[in-house]
This record gives structure tokens, C-alpha cells and sequence, in this order.
């Protein structure tokens, strides 16, 4: 990437409280050329580098474009990071380092022990390990050079036994993030469990994590975290929801009674509140699904990407609420809502949030009969074919199979099905009885266009729809959206959303009870 673009890019992403903290910065110095190059990006809005480049020569033909990219880059850095410094833990403890650093280099001895005791004291309120480490390693070093100054042998052992816990700590709070991270790795990559012996090759992960966590011994919020979250994700990838349900809650109540070390910005509590949110619409609990889209909207931070990933959660899931409940009208509103705000900014979120969002908008489209808008919106995501390694992706293609049958290109579809199938059948370990449905309906539908014997598969299809329903493995597609509740909509020729609408009625009486 080049500075100049990458210099458009912070620009870009800078908040409301940001560009007024350099605007205070600037207002009692001349117009400088570094800027006019911001007013440039920021005021006339261009995001092209070269367009960049040749505006501000033609305003500045004596100076140096590069030099001052480098230098309102780095002014700008400089500025963040020192508004960092008033807004988190993490940034002020280090900085604070680094003052003592400072006083020690001066011979300011005592000056530089008092910045290290409260730096400690900050590092274990804020449980900032790593922070601690640095203070007591520095602290020690110090000591040493100066002899030890009015220091007994006792109190030198006290100091490096201290150290020792907070190497042990790290040592525990690593190994249980390298499993989780494993974890999701796998769920990223390999999608859900899809059947018990899947179920079975995470038990090492779960028995590593588990001894993990009893060794830990002391109070600890991070192996706390990091425990429930491993046990909620998974649970989730295991198909037991109402379990991960119940770890998300404790995790959600850990939050709350410990404000003070969040993040900043406040990712983990982020995944929480998704988490819950995912569990909360499989368990058909819309209501409480509100109450956390609410507490998300009140959410806040100075990093833009974080925030856009906040908008993210509340656009998907009220989006989900208004699929599951068959109301593809509202979700069209919601959708044109958020075209500028999120929509148009879907570069900017993960790979995997980008394919979610493309699917599910190419899913209301076919709800409301708008298929050409849903074959064009899926295209482009099937275009890139690094998504291909997306355990979404065969949902994405199958989807677009639908689409593609209601525009009733048939050459297409006999010709993608068979694709599917042959890559289906080079990773049988990674099929679902719910994709081998579809397309088998999709085959059925084009041989048999009568109405009665339509009807009269979806009745040969009755036990093989009930065992889809109970199947826990099988719902891991499911849960993305009722696709069976698609192929009855086809059978019997009535309208996606009256489908949809009967089976959120039927779902939502039952979790009341």
C-alpha cells in the first residue's frame, strides 16, 4: 500500500473526537502544506492517491508531496496515540514506563521507583499483565545497578518471587488463548460439527483447557474470559445452544462486574453480546435478542473499524428476525437503511462478514421476488474465489442455485449441481443431509411439474423433513435459514414469507412455554 493511500485510509477512519483533537492541535499555526494535503482528504474528499498528488502539486508546486504524507502520518499517529493515552489503560501504563525510563536515565532515582510502585499497582487493578512484567523487570534492573541499595536479601527474594507469578500467569493466559484460538480457527475454517466423531476430535482441546483453568488457582479475569468464552464457542460449534447460551451469561454477568477491564477497544464483550445474540435466535427468544441489540447501539469507542463492526451485529440480527419471521418487506427498509452507513463500507469489514452479509441480502431479495438483484449481489462474492475456503461458501452456491431456479435457467443449474456434488463427494466427512435435500428437490422440481405430484413428494419427504429438523448437525445449516421451509414454499406455490411466518408463529408459541 502506498503512504500516500494508506494516509487516505486513517483520514477516512478517523472519528468525530479525532479530527477535533488535530483541529485543536492546528488552530493557532499558519496554513502548512501537511494541512491543506488533510483539508485535501478530509473537506474535498478525495480518495484517490494519484488525484491526491496531482491536487496538491497543483496547489503546491515547490513542495515536497511525500515528505509531507510522511509527516501528517506521523503527526497523526502522534495524536492518536497521545489521545490513547487519556482513553486506555494499556497506553497510559506504558507511558508511564517510559517515564520512569526517563527519570532513571536523569538520576532521579527515587523519582523513578515511586513511577514503577504506582505503575504496579495500576498493572494489577487493570489485571494488564504484561505491564506488570515490564515494571518489575525494570525495577529489578534498577536495583542492581544500584547495588541494592538499603535492600535486604528477603526483600529481593519477596520482589523476584512476585515476578515469577506474573511469568506463570502469562505462561497460563497464552496456553488457554492458543487453544481457544485453535478453536476458532477451526470453526472458521471447517465450519460447525457435522457429526459425533467431529464432535469427538475436540476433546483434546476441551481436556487441555479445562486443566488449564484448575491449575490457574488465584482469581483471575482473564482465565475467567477466556474460559467461558472456549466453553460458549464451543458449544456453539457443537450444536449445543441452550449450554452456550448459559456460558455467555456468565460471561455477560463477568463484564458487567468488571467494567474496568474491558478492552478499548471492547472486542471480547462485543463477541459476547454476538454470541448471546446467536444463541438467544435459535432459541427463538426475540425479545431478549432486543435488549442486547439495544445495549449494543449504546455502545461506544473511538476506533471507527470497531464501531462499524458493532453496526455490523445490529444490522445482521435484526435482519434475522425479520427473515425468520418472514417479513422480507421490513428487512428490504432495514437493508435501504444501512445502504450507506454499512453496506457500502462491506470492504471494510472481515471476509467472513462480507460473504455473511452478501448471502443474507441476496436472501431478502429472493423474498421479495427480487431474484436478478439477488443473482447480481451473490456474483460478485462467488467472483472471489479466496472465499472458496469459507465453509459458507457451498451455502452460498447452493443459495444461488435457488436463485438461479426461480429465474428458471435450467442449463445453469443441472450444470452447478453437479459441481456441488462432485465436491461433495471428495469431502463426504464435510456434507449435511440438508444440502443432499436441496438438490435433490431442485431435480424433482423440473422432472415433475404437476401440482399433485409435487405434493405428493413433499409427503414422501415428510420423515426425511422431521429427522432434518431434529438432527442438532443438521441445524448448523438450518439455523442460517430455513431452506426447507424454501422447498415447501416451491411444492406447494405459496409465497417464502407464509411459510416462514406459520413456522416463527409455531417456534415463538413454544419458547413462551
Amino acid at each position: 500500500m502506498l503512504k500516500s493511500e494508506s494516509l487516505i485510509h486513517l483520514i477516512n477512519n478517523l472519528t468525530k473526537q479525532e479530527k477535533k483533537e488535530f483541529s485543536l492541535y492546528i488552530s493557532n499555526k499558519p496554513e502548512k502544506d501537511y494541512i491543506f494535503l488533510f483539508r485535501l482528504i478530509d473537506d474535498k474528499k478525495v480518495s484517490d492517491p494519484e488525484e491526491l498528488k496531482m491536487s496538491f502539486l497543483a496547489a503546491k508546486p515547490t513542495s515536497s508531496f511525500n515528505t509531507v504524507v510522511i509527516y501528517l502520518f506521523d503527526l497523526l499517529i502522534d495524536i492518536l496515540t497521545r489521545l490513547r493515552t487519556e482513553q486506555d489503560s494499556y497506553y497510559l501504563l506504558f507511558n508511564e514506563l517510559l517515564h520512569a525510563r526517563v527519570l532513571y536515565e536523569k538520576s532521579m532515582y527515587q523519582e523513578c521507583f515511586q513511577v514503577l510502585k504506582k505503575v504496579k499497582e495500576k498493572a494489577v487493578y487493570y489485571e494488564n499483565h504484561f505491564a506488570l512484567l515490564v515494571a518489575q523487570r525494570l525495577e529489578l534492573n534498577y536495583l542492581l545497578t544500584l547495588d541494592f541499595e538499603d535492600m535486604d536479601e528477603q526483600k529481593l527474594l519477596n520482589k523476584q518471587y512476585k515476578m515469577n507469578n506474573t511469568l506463570k500467569s502469562i505462561r497460563q493466559l497464552n496456553e488457554q488463548s492458543s487453544l481457544y484460538e485453535l478453536l476458532k480457527y477451526r470453526m472458521i475454517n471447517r465450519g460447525a460439527s457435522r457429526s459425533l466423531e467431529e464432535t469427538q476430535k475436540l476433546d483434546d482441546l476441551v481436556t487441555s483447557e479445562i486443566s488449564i483453568v484448575a491449575s490457574a488457582g488465584v482469581e483471575n479475569f482473564e482465565i475467567k474470559k477466556n474460559h467461558q468464552l472456549f466453553q460458549a464457542n464451543y458449544f456453539i460449534t457443537v450444536g449445543d445452544y441452550k449450554a452456550a447460551f448459559n456460558s455467555f451469561v456468565e460471561l455477560n454477568k463477568l463484564f458487567e462486574e468488571n467494567s474496568h477491564l474491558w478492552n478499548n477497544p471492547p472486542v471480547y464483550y462485543l463477541m459476547t453480546v454476538e454470541g448471546m445474540l446467536e444463541s438467544l435466535r435459535i432459541m427463538h427468544n426475540y425479545e431478549g435478542m432486543n435488549y442486547f441489540i439495544e445495549k449494543l447501539g449504546k455502545l461506544s469507542s473511538p476506533s471507527s473499524s470497531f464501531q462499524l463492526n458493532v453496526m455490523y451485529v445490529i444490522f445482521i440480527y435484526r435482519l434475522f428476525s425479520f427473515i425468520d419471521a418472514g417479513d422480507f418487506d421490513k428487512a428490504g427498509i432495514w437493508i435501504a437503511e444501512h445502504q450507506t452507513s454499512l453496506i457500502d463500507k462491506m470492504l471494510l469489514l472481515k471476509e467472513q462478514q462480507q460473504a455473511e452479509m452478501s448471502l443474507y441480502i441476496a436472501l431478502i431479495h429472493l423474498g421479495n421476488g427480487e431474484y436478478r438483484k439477488a443473482r447480481k449481489r451473490l456474483s460478485a462474492t462467488i467472483g472471489r474465489g479466496h472465499l472458496y475456503s469459507l465453509p459458507l461458501f457451498r451455502t452460498i452456491r447452493i443459495v444461488n442455485v435457488m436463485i438461479h431456479y426461480e429465474l428458471g435457467d435450467v442449463d445453469y443449474i443441472q450444470s452447478e449441481i453437479r459441481s456441488i456434488k462432485r465436491e461433495m463427494s471428495k469431502n463426504k466427512g464435510y456434507n449435511l443431509k440438508v444440502e443432499s435435500f436441496l438438490l435433490k428437490f431442485l431435480n424433482y422440481s423440473f422432472a415433475d411439474t404437476n401440482r399433485k405430484k409435487r405434493a405428493e413428494i413433499w409427503e414422501s419427504m415428510a420423515e426425511e423433513v422431521h429427522a432434518l429438523y431434529a438432527d442438532k448437525y443438521e441445524t448448523q445449516i438450518l439455523r442460517k435459514f430455513d431452506f426447507v421451509a424454501w422447498v415447501e414454499a416451491k411444492i406447494f406455490e405459496v409465497p417464502l414469507s407464509d411459510i416462514l411466518k406459520r413456522e416463527h408463529a409455531s417456534k415463538s408459541k413454544w419458547q413462551h412455554r
